[in-house]
């Protein structure tokens, strides 16, 4: 028999409805199981057996955590909750892979002011959708009823990965040296950063008016181009790295092109990038219109069409775009290493 409190429910919490809510999920938890699982939902724990310790010298476990942050305000008002879950995946599973590392099972929380068991499972079905692409599998997780805490219609997400690394497999900053090149992979949109500016220009408030506008130069609404998920660049990394020496990888997340970069940079280097060759989305050059934002902050907040940037040997681009494409990545070169004060150069 299930367990059931009246006055639980009466305080707000209604356990029986997650109880529906893991029986939503359960399908789309099972897309994600891998063979190195062991069980399934209900434990006190997820479990998960280490089988690529085997061949690896020094196994080493990566580990990432985020959340979507108020890019979930859009999904309210949109009333569009499937994709949000792939965003939170991606956060976390595109920095593991900055390491060289594969990702190897994830973890999320929801915490909703009101559990409706077939928004949870809409929800989770995204995270799913999400460890697919990636390659890992959902072992578990938690959903919390907080009433009074959160309103009633709206929820936080946010969660973790780990995977692993031979340790002399883990990228490392000091290999990159004068000459590298950049090879940038395209972002899907604005991804999960940048949204409290995002909706300030906008003016998204309480109300979805601006967002189901339709625009011309996005060919969609404003709200589903701003909620399209970020892309998950896992195996296409994962497949470039056993084709070639990858030295380093720029997940460009917060802080856009200025914070990020030059986490990939040893000191003494520095990344030069040539404006015209960033591939900039209409998305970006809407919302610097719509705000009369200037260019510098632009590129200090969002992706601006660049997902990632992945430096290696001068000798090995050709091999390396041919590899990404074949991975189903429209790469190209956006810039190269010089001699310099760390950092990044925009010219």
């Amino acid at each position: 028999m299930k367990n059931f409190s009246d006055s639980y429910k009466s305080a707000g919490v209604d356990v029986t409805a997650g109880y529906e809510a893991v029986r939503l999920m359960k399908d789309s938890v099972d897309r994600t199981t891998t063979d190195a699982v062991i069980g399934g939902l209900g434990g006190f724990g997820g479990l998960v057996r280490l089988k690529e310790v085997k061949d690896m010298d020094d196994p080493v476990l990566v580990s990432g955590t985020d959340g979507v942050g108020t890019k979930l305000k859009l999904a309210f008002l949109m009333n569009k909750h499937n994709t949000v879950g792939i965003d939170c995946v991606a956060m976390c599973v595109n920095d593991i892979i900055c390491a060289g590392a594969k990702p190897l099972f994830f973890l999320d929380y929801v915490a909703v002011g009101k559990n409706y068991p077939e928004k949870v499972a809409e929800i989770v079905s995204g995270v799913a959708e999400g460890c697919v692409q990636a390659g890992c599998a959902l072992v578990g997780g938690e959903t919390a009823e907080m009433p009074g805490f959160y309103p009633i219609d709206e929820y936080d997400l946010a969660g973790f990965s780990v995977g692993i690394v031979d340790k002399s497999k883990i990228l490392n900053v000091e290999n990159v040296k004068e000459d590298d090149v950049i090879i940038a992979l395209p972002s899907s949109g604005v991804h999960s950063n940048g949204f409290s500016l995002v909706r300030k220009v906008f003016g998204i408030g309480e109300s979805n008016e601006n967002l189901i506008q339709k625009v011309e130069s996005l060919g969609t609404t404003i709200g589903d181009a701003l909620l399209t998920p970020t892309k998950i660049y896992v195996k296409p990394v994962l497949n470039l790295m056993e084709k070639v020496n990858v030295k380093s990888i720029a997940h460009i997340t917060g802080g856009g092109f200025y914070e990020n970069v030059p986490r990939a940079l040893p000191e003494g280097k520095k990344a030069v990038i040539n404006k015209k060759d960033v591939r900039v989305l209409p998305i970006f050059d809407l919302i610097a219109k719509t705000g009369e934002i200037p260019e510098k902050d632009m590129y200090s907040t969002f992706n601006m069409g660049v997902g990632m940037m992945i430096i290696v040997d001068k000798n090995d681009v050709e091999t390396a775009l041919e590899s990404l494409k074949l991975s189903g990545e429209n790469a190209y070169v956006i810039g190269t290493i010089e001699n310099g004060e760390k950092g990044i150069e925009l010219c």
